[in-house]
């Protein structure tokens, strides 16, 4: 893997951009950064290589030596990888190696059959995606019937879903979102790469004959934050809600 990482150049130096075309003004490194930049990314290929997880940008610059482009050079890595058998994706604020799109079939025969989501479930998943930040009565306002707790119990298994905080109304019913996991399964960079209305048409989801004032919802730019009208979980809603072991009280 290293020996292509290091024959390759990226064209300008550490945290600057790239200022024209090779003979136009373009920025010239000497070998000394060639290879400090080199080193760096062959460094990226090995944290990411040997996580389970996507790894952050954040991650990567606390562990990579100081003064690199980071960003630059997880780019630089990620055009190498275009062409082969494993490609390196962003997934959310990480990056993730995944076998090469038009290579899955050979993966085929060793993929653990899992079993389906249920069509509720499938629902449940498409709304929260969509409409995040969502409430259960607000899941089931939209499709129209009941959700029971054993659908979202199920979508947060998967680690899809997950539970974002409380909204500031009565009762103060617990919000959804969906998760990085999410976005890796279905191969979405960020959540706004979510199908519209035209591609899920063109797809056969959704009825050429929809109302014209019908509108698909546009799901936050950064959902992991928390909007105006939620409030953060604590250790005691956590608590309340089983994801939290409760703290044993001395006498």
């Amino acid at each position: 893997m290293s020996d292509s990482i290091g024959a390759s150049v990226i064209p300008f130096k550490v945290g600057d951009e790239p200022e024209g075309q090779e003979g136009e003004g373009a920025v010239t490194q000497n070998p000394a950064e060639r290879l400090h930049i080199a080193e760096a990314m062959r460094m990226a290929e090995a944290i990411v290589f040997a996580s389970a997880e996507p790894v952050s940008e954040k991650q990567l610059t606390a562990r990579l030596p100081d003064g690199i482009n980071i960003a630059a050079a997880m780019a630089e890595l990620q055009q190498i990888y275009s062409r082969r058998g494993v490609n390196l994706v962003k997934v959310g604020d990480g990056w993730a190696f995944r076998t090469a799109g038009d290579l899955a079939f050979l993966m085929s025969r060793d993929t653990v059959q899992q079993k389906k989501l249920s069509r509720a479930a499938l629902e449940v998943l498409a709304i929260i995606a969509y409409h995040q930040p969502v409430t259960r009565a607000e899941i089931e306002d939209i499709r129209g019937v009941e959700t029971s707790k054993g659908t979202l119990d199920t979508l947060m298994e998967t680690e899809w879903v997950r539970m974002r905080g409380r909204r500031r109304t009565p009762g103060r019913p617990v919000t959804y979102g969906t998760t990085e996991k999410f976005l890796d399964h279905f191969a979405l960079e960020e959540i706004r790469d979510l199908p519209g209305i035209e591609e899920l048409k063109g797809a056969g989801l959704l009825s050429a004959r929809m109302p014209a004032n019908f509108a698909m919802p546009l799901p936050p730019a950064d959902p992991d934050e928390l909007t105006e009208d939620e409030d953060p979980l604590t250790d005691i809603d956590l608590e309340e809600l089983g994801l939290l072991t409760p703290r044993v009280t001395e006498d």
